[in-house]
């Protein structure tokens, strides 16, 4: 049975001592509630995630990183390598985020590079995809996920691929306050899985985690995480706020 996962994605926010608060109440709301395989992970600026890390040993989250360099050392100034973040017990990052593509040209080759390099040292990529609005109103939504997920997920062995989770996140639903409706939701991730499932076999297609972003919140949570093909969600300003994350943990 796949994973339901929430994960918070926190981007650039909070102070060092915002985020030690964050964290805390996050972890005794979680310690209060029984969850049924069910993964909630904590994505901080890179500069917590050992505090995040120290929190977690001892609470009912997995830590997760924003970003990574596909390299294990070298000279890349300002950089991130996976074996710095494995030695801090990370154990997702997110990849191809909508913001990375667009503010750093990340490209397909080079997403599929970081995928590579984090399933070296068995850390699970949270690999985004999804459209602009342009393309979703010329009605190319499924062409683009579909080149997405082909040219830096689908070189992978099915042994390997089984390691990522995709999040599907319309580009124009993110931070906007718009939501894609329940039905375009189902729709894609459906889209998705049936990608997986020609690809590698109904069983990994199955086993894949597929989440939902995109102005994901406490009060729309529990409707778009009842969709058949939707395990759960990538959360972004929902995540800073603690009250409505456990909200949307809750949802699942």
């Amino acid at each position: 049975m796949r994973k339901k996962i929430v994960a918070g994605n926190w981007k650039m926010n909070k102070t060092f001592s915002e985020a030690e608060d964050l964290i805390t109440e996050i972890a005794d709301a979680l310690d209060e509630m029984e969850l049924v395989n069910t993964e909630v992970v904590l994505c901080p600026p890179t500069l917590y995630i050992e505090m995040a890390s120290d929190v977690a040993e001892e609470a009912n989250f997995k830590v997760g990183a924003q970003n990574i360099y596909p390299a294990d050392a070298g000279a890349f100034t300002g950089e991130i390598s996976p074996v710095m973040l494995k030695e801090l017990k990370v154990e997702y990052c997110i990849i191809g985020h909508s913001e990375r593509r667009k503010y750093f040209n990340e490209s397909n080759e080079f997403l599929m590079a970081k995928v590579d390099s984090l399933l070296k040292h068995g850390i699970r990529p949270i690999f985004c995809c999804g459209e602009l609005l342009p393309e979703r109103e010329a009605g190319q939504h499924f062409a683009v996920v579909k080149k997405q997920l082909e040219e830096s997920l689908f070189h992978l062995t099915a042994a390997a691929f089984g390691m990522v989770v995709i999040a599907y996140e319309p580009v124009w639903a993110i931070g906007t306050g718009v939501t894609a409706s329940n039905e375009q939701a189902q729709e894609m991730h459906g889209y998705i899985r049936q990608l997986v499932a020609e690809k590698y076999g109904a069983k990994t297609a199955e086993n894949t985690s597929i989440l939902y972003g995109g102005s994901c919140n406490g009060k729309n949570a529990m409707e778009l995480f009842a969709q058949t093909d939707v395990d759960g969600g990538l959360i972004g300003g929902a995540s800073l706020k603690a009250e409505e994350f456990i909200q949307i943990v809750s949802s699942l």
